[in-house]
């Protein structure tokens, strides 16, 4: 998928105009009370609070009885996604144009995103090692986590629409491997980590839900905010569009692991 999405907007001029249309829209919000928020949230996942992100995964892990390998997997999802992007983001570097950037234009090697990148395997990871029963509640934080920062890095200017959808599918690439390494693993060789209790489809899809029903309290108080917040949506409808897709992505990859993980 990920994949598909760079050759996508690579060689697909309509696409290409539906991302920098997206772009457009989302820097337009840009404003100076917003901006030191937008930076917070972009510079949670720069390297130092990454590692204390990722200690604290593998501990909890590790402080879970016999969970060892859900610790190593951690390591691995982490260092792996976030070494991926780093070596395609020079690899597959293209320079693309945004006139209302200015000055700022957004990096030939954005693609695909490094922080996108490290809070979705951060969220991941973080749904990976929580208990069974709390992992509904767990995918929904870590969707909106992964989503704030991805509006952040593109509201600031840092990235493209489709470079933050790039850095969520490298993650959830990473992910997969791994927790298709610890089924293998625990078929070879019996882990004993317990009976896990089963999880409700309606308890499973909680992440879903709380996502929704965020994103429509959010737009609400943003119109209530500004009234002429609607005409701006209406303005921008790519915008709008890729908003919503990078929250349906964001959620839905949350959400899938959970049902993945499902016993």
């Amino acid at each position: 998928m990920a994949a598909f999405v760079y050759i996508a907007v690579t060689f697909s001029s309509r696409l290409q105009a539906v991302d920098a249309a997206a772009d457009h829209g989302f820097i337009g919000l840009r404003r100076p009370s917003l901006e030191p928020i937008a930076q917070a949230v972009a510079h949670s996942v720069n390297p130092v609070p990454l590692v204390l992100m990722a200690l604290v995964l593998v501990g909890i892990a590790v402080a879970r009885r016999r969970r060892y390998r859900v610790a190593a997997a951690v390591v691995v999802i982490l260092v792996g996604a976030n070494l991926t992007t780093q070596i395609l983001k020079p690899a597959l570097a293209h320079a693309r144009f945004g006139e209302w950037l200015g000055h700022g234009q957004i990096a030939p090697a954005s693609w695909p995103s490094g922080h996108s990148t490290a809070a979705m395997a951060i969220a991941l990871c973080a749904v990976l090692v929580a208990p069974a029963r709390l992992r509904p509640a767990v995918a929904a934080v870590g969707a909106v986590f992964a989503v704030a920062i991805a509006y952040s890095l593109i509201t600031l200017g840092w990235h493209w629409p489709a470079d933050v959808l790039g850095g969520f599918l490298v993650a959830a690439t990473w992910t997969l491997v791994a927790v298709a390494g610890l089924r293998e693993a625990d078929v070879r060789w019996a882990a004993g980590t317990g009976r896990g209790a089963v999880l409700r489809l309606r308890e499973t899809l909680t992440p879903a839900a709380v996502a929704a029903a965020g994103a429509l309290v959010v737009v609400a108080l943003v119109v209530l905010a500004k009234p002429r917040a609607l005409d701006y949506m209406a303005a921008h409808p790519a915008a709008l569009t890729g908003a919503f897709a990078i929250a349906a992505l964001g959620t839905a990859l949350a959400t899938g692991l959970t049902l993945v993980l499902r016993r």
